[in-house]
């Protein structure tokens, strides 16, 4: 399986065989993933000795997320596999965030930076092995998720995942929540692999794969406004 993520700024692939992890490229800088991804992904064959044509399937984050940097994994994931004849697995963004943490008990709330003081969000129950989901993805303030926090931490301790993670700690003041380290806080292309084997009765024909946004993106929300003050 092929993995990806082009979600937010950071940008991944991953190769999984035998519902193993035998390789992946993690970058983390502001640059167009137009201009890496693919690279990265020929960069990843190349160091783990396989081939595009042994693929059997593909996995990609298709949001919440940044409109352009979804459309730019989406599109590369669906003409290999358009090249290969091969399914394709949706994964939400949110929840394979929460796969960053499989392993702990905890309440992993997914957090990606949606601006103006919004979030897209998400809340998951992980354990040693499994992530089960508390909510659906929406679209939240900041105020509405450190609610949301507030009336559901009890004994699991709830850590906060995800682009958006230090913006939200940093806004609490760290009295609800903590956050995930470094290593395991951004979106990666291993834990969409993560996510899509446990969902394997999801799979799509590659025409079918299409981007989740939870708001309408920037142009069309400032055209409507324009058209309601009209």
């Amino acid at each position: 399986m092929l993995g990806m993520d082009t979600s937010a700024v950071a940008a991944s692939a991953a190769l999984w065989e035998d519902e193993r992890l035998i390789g992946e490229s993690f970058v983390n800088v502001k640059l167009t993933h137009s201009q890496t991804i693919l690279p990265m992904v020929h960069s990843l064959f190349a160091s783990c000795g396989r081939a595009l044509s042994q693929v059997d399937r593909f996995a990609v984050s298709t949001g919440p997320g940044s409109f352009t940097g979804l459309r730019i994994g989406i599109s590369a994931v669906k003409g290999m596999a358009f090249c290969l004849k091969k399914d394709c697995i949706p994964v939400s963004t949110l929840e394979a965030l929460a796969y960053n943490l499989l392993g702990q008990d905890c309440i992993a709330v997914a957090a990606m930076d949606a601006r103006c003081q919004q979030v897209y969000t998400a809340s998951f129950l992980v354990g040693r092995d499994s992530v089960r989901r508390l909510t659906e993805d929406a679209a939240l303030s900041i105020q509405e998720l450190w609610e949301w926090v507030g009336e559901n931490s009890g004994a699991l301790p709830v850590v906060l995942v995800g682009d958006g993670a230090g913006l939200c700690y940093n806004s609490w003041k760290g009295e609800k929540a903590l956050l995930a380290p470094e290593q395991l806080r951004f979106q990666r292309a291993s834990s969409v692999c993560a996510a899509a084997l446990r969902h394997p009765d999801e799979k799509t024909d590659p025409a079918q794969l299409v981007p989740q946004y939870l708001r309408l993106p920037q142009a069309q929300r400032e055209l409507l406004k324009k058209q309601k003050k009209a």
